[in-house]
């Protein structure tokens, strides 16, 4: 038997879920609530519960000040949040915590005891099991979906024992001898465009509302369960159940499934997806096969007809290949060329003809896409090594890595596609010039032939240390050393030099030279007239006219 805790500011609420909890059903003997984090704290430390709901939003001590303690000083506990779609604060710190579940209010009857039972349940395996494997998972707070995604992922890479983990099979009803398997593959294309504008930059979040989506389409005798792939970050897995029947109904009811998934996941987030259907499976241990022929099915998607929803079944005809499909390490040469050169509208010429080749090809499978783009990434990195860019300015990883130097790798159709190419092209040569530049010997002359010519805009050194990857200090230094002045200082002589020059010609007005000048206040520059030559413009012109 166990025992409870309900944790809300909201009476109303508190009563909602012990009306709602089948709690004899889950075998709860008793129930217990709290109004605020801090009494729920001290009824914690008294009363020892097995579980917890705790809403997010309570004055004292909030949601996630009170899961913080938790996951510090009972890191054994089951807890359950209960919040809103818009808290992304509050989900960061549900995921850090590795909550049970992550119900939305209004709470309802089915949502909570499912989540219930995912809590019970993993208490009984706790309890039951003598299992060396799950001892140490559970007391690292391995809560039941964390923990169906690990067996799930044990299974896929084919590392799962079944002899010597039967405990765990009845958490992924794989004890059921009558139960069907299979597996479908998303992928997220535009995942660092939603991350930044839905989701406060956090693809974790995204990811995490993008597997609620996926687990709240239970269907009547079809019961789905999503994570991500840990090792590709734009990857979905969604692994399918049914009880009895032929697997050709599994398979008939995933692709609907998957269909409405990537519809809803549109018109909730903004998420553009693609989805892979693999063959369904008898027994459990085959699941790897499933999910290589949905991987199989998405990288054979068509990226020159590539509608963002597009389902495609595993096995399902390919898209006619092209026999030879155009080399960008053929252009490589060229491009290198034309950074040499200083040519940077001939880079893009260069990648735009590429693109337009791979345009004009009878297909072009979004597996394709992505051996190039990694490819391109690789070989110009290589280029760009030989002319002594720094490694640390380089993305690791291939195209996985290209957020790390601030390129989105998102596309989700060719045109997309096309300009990542080229961002990529212009990146890559703006590093190897910058290379190139700072090895030239630096002459301190052209920065002051560029004032003598542009004395009249507005001027910062950090167009020079940008310019010619020097420090602002160096460069100060190095001026003033040949010139005696500082540059601003020299920028200041030359337009009083100017100042005075213009206000020889009686028939402009003060107003003018100003503004000639670059400076867009007449009073700013009678101010800096007058701490230059201790005299106001007015009274040079007139001691000038005098003499």
């Amino acid at each position: 038997m166990y025992k409870v805790l309900i944790i809300d500011d909201e009476e109303p609420s508190r009563e909602a879920i012990r009306i709602l909890g089948d709690w004899n059903g889950l075998g709860v003997e008793e129930v217990m609530e709290a109004g605020d984090g801090r009494s729920g704290l001290a009824l914690l430390r008294e009363k020892k519960p097995d579980l917890v709901l705790v809403d997010m939003k309570m004055p004292e001590m909030n949601g996630m000040e009170f899961l913080q303690n938790v996951e510090k000083d009972y890191p054994n506990l089951f807890t359950i949040v209960i919040s809103g779609y818009n808290d992304f604060e509050f989900t960061r710190q549900a995921i850090r915590s590795r909550v049970v579940d992550y119900l939305l209010k209004p709470v309802n009857r089915q949502d909570l005891n499912q989540a219930l039972r995912k809590a019970v349940d993993v208490l009984e395996a706790r309890k039951r099991s003598e299992s060396e494997f799950i001892d140490r998972n559970i007391t690292l707070n391995m809560s039941v979906p964390k923990l169906k995604e690990n067996i799930y992922l044990s299974v896929i890479e084919r590392n799962f024992k079944v002899k010597n983990n039967e405990a765990f099979l009845r958490l992924i009803g794989a004890d059921d001898p009558g139960k069907r398997f299979g597996v479908a593959t998303m992928r997220i294309l535009n995942l660092e465009e939603v991350s930044e504008k839905r989701f406060n930059r956090e693809a974790d979040l995204l990811r995490f509302a993008v597997s609620n989506v996926i687990n709240e389409f239970a269907e009547d005798g079809f019961q789905s369960f999503g994570f991500a792939n840990p090792k590709r970050e734009r990857e979905m897995i969604v692994v399918h159940t049914m009880a009895g029947g032929y697997p050709e109904d599994l398979e008939f009811r995933s692709v609907p499934f998957m269909k409405k998934v990537v519809s809803v996941l549109e018109d909730l987030f903004g998420v553009r997806s693609i989805a892979g259907i693999g063959t369904p499976v008898a027994d459990v241990s085959l699941l790897a096969d499933s999910y290589e022929r949905a991987v199989a099915a998405v990288g054979e998607i068509d990226l020159l007809k590539l509608p963002s929803g597009s389902v495609r079944r595993g096995g399902a005809a390919a898209a006619a290949s092209p026999k030879e499909t155009p080399s960008i390490a053929s252009r490589i040469p060229l491009i290198r060329g034309a950074v040499e050169a200083g040519n940077s509208n001939q880079v893009r010429t260069l990648v735009l003809d590429f693109a337009r080749k791979l345009r004009s090809l009878e297909a072009f499978s979004l597996k394709e896409a992505v051996r190039i783009l990694d490819e391109f990434v690789i070989l110009l990195g290589d280029a760009a090594l030989d002319y002594g860019v720094p490694a640390q300015k380089l993305p690791s990883g291939g195209a996985a890595g290209l957020k790390e130097v601030g390129i989105s790798s998102d596309f989700s159709r060719f045109e997309e596609y096309e300009a990542l190419l080229c961002r990529i092209a212009d990146y890559y040569a703006h590093q190897i010039r910058s290379a190139s530049s700072s090895e030239r010997a630096f002459d301190v002359g052209e920065i002051k032939a560029y004032i003598d010519e542009h004395y009249f805009e507005d001027i910062k050194i950090s167009m020079f240390t940008e310019k010619y990857f020097l420090s602002r200090e160096y460069l100060m230094k190095l001026f003033k050393q040949q010139y005696g002045f500082g540059i601003h200082e020299y920028v200041q002589k030359i337009r009083m030099d100017k100042a005075k020059e213009l206000l020889g010609d009686s028939d402009l007005k003060i107003q003018e030279i100003s503004e000639m000048l670059g400076y867009k206040d007449k009073n700013y520059f009678s101010k800096a007239f007058r701490n230059y030559f201790s005299l106001s413009p007015s009274e040079y012109r007139m001691q000038r006219s005098d003499g």
